[in-house]
């Protein structure tokens, strides 16, 4: 049996501190009329080639920076995502440090909400 990598280990404790959620909660959420900001923190490129409509876009490099200018309130409900769920948990786990406290990771990332079929848009917000 290989053993985790050193990344493999970070995102699985921080996956245990932090809550994840699903694009059908996301959904959910909406349906109810709550309004989670979706923040996509993939690569520029990635971004660029599609993204979860209405999503902001802060990369996981700017994240931090950022975040505080992007939304000011650290009540404010917010779904992080990536490709997959990894780089989602960790930034999850970092706005929390930092505060945040309506933080949650997308379970299966942009890759699931693809599956799913919702809406998408490409390029980059003016």
């Amino acid at each position: 049996m290989t053993s985790p990598t050193p990344y493999s280990r970070l995102v699985s404790e921080a996956k245990a501190q932090i809550r994840e959620t699903t694009p059908e909660e996301v959904l959910a959420r909406r349906a109810r009329g709550e309004s989670p900001v979706l923040v996509d923190v993939r690569e520029d490129d990635e971004y660029r080639e599609d993204h979860a409509a209405g999503a902001l876009h802060l990369s996981r490099g700017i994240l931090e920076r950022e975040i505080g200018k992007a939304i000011p309130d650290a009540g404010t409900p917010v779904v992080v995502y990536c490709g997959s769920g990894s780089r989602s948990a960790l930034a999850a786990d970092t706005l929390c440090r930092m505060g945040y406290t309506q933080v949650a990771s997308l379970k299966g990332g942009i890759a699931r909400w693809r599956e799913l079929g919702l809406p998408l848009e490409t390029g980059t917000k003016a």
